[in-house]
């Protein structure tokens, strides 16, 4: 598929003063003339930062790791993770609609997508708060249908259960992640069968309620949690044939 830039861009991008010092961190891992490998952590950053990359984004990237902007282009528009749209303010949700999905019910959560935020997926709600988009398999496959808004994965979800959880996340309430059905991550639908199960194996979901204590979610991330990084030497500027060394 191609994918090219929206035709509205903003005037400018720059990192916060966090984000920065992060993206200087990520670039100091990687020796002279190989910062172009910190290309997709510095976009994926812009991202988290902006809720989509934009041309200023791809620009000042190029600008920080040496590169041709057409080589940092071409990353962006070769990802699907990357937006190169505005997206919505609150959340943008991303419904599966492969097989599994797609069988279990997807087609009723394009249809919640349709009535409550707009009817054409990557358009914005009238309100500002919300976007959509049909995306391939996310993996989880055993808790279908499912969405993923931000980072976190919303599973077994009926057309109900996904317009109470978007109406949640517009009140700014932020729902907790994983199944909604009331089953415990992907345990048969008929309950678990050892009294030990749920005790042996509620450690490795630790990590939902740790996301949702620090309120790494749908939040832009700034970088002011981050700790700042040592700043390492100005990047070489690219060989004047636009090839970018080490990517």
């Amino acid at each position: 598929m191609l994918r090219r830039l929206h035709p509205d861009q903003p005037d400018s991008f720059a990192f916060t003063p966090a984000n920065l010092d992060w993206a200087k961190g990520q670039i100091a891992k990687y020796p002279e003339g190989r910062q172009a490998s910190a290309v997709i952590p510095l976009l994926w950053r812009a991202q988290e930062q902006e809720g989509w990359v934009t041309r200023p984004a791809i620009e000042e990237i190029a600008r920080m790791l040496g590169m041709a902007y057409i080589r940092v282009l071409e990353v962006a528009t070769f990802y699907f993770m990357f937006q190169l749209q505005p997206v919505g303010s609150v959340a943008h949700v991303q419904v599966c609609g492969t097989t599994s999905c797609m069988i279990c019910g997807a087609e009723n959560l394009i249809a919640v997508c349709r009535e409550k935020i707009a009817p054409s997926a990557h358009a914005i709600s009238a309100d500002g708060k919300f976007s959509w988009e049909e995306v391939e398999c996310l993996g989880a496959c055993s808790n279908a249908p499912m969405v993923q808004i931000g980072k976190d994965y919303y599973e077994d979800l009926t057309a109900e259960s996904f317009a109470g959880l978007l109406d949640a996340f517009a009140r700014g309430e932020v729902p907790q992640p994983g199944p909604q059905s009331g089953r415990y991550a992907s345990e048969p639908k008929g309950g678990l069968t050892s009294l030990k199960g749920k005790e042996a194996s509620e450690r490795h979901n630790g990590s939902v309620a740790l996301a949702l204590a620090l309120g790494d979610t749908v939040a832009r991330i700034t970088g002011e949690a981050v700790p700042a990084a040592a700043r390492p030497a100005a990047p070489k500027a690219e060989a004047a044939a636009g090839r970018p060394e080490g990517l």
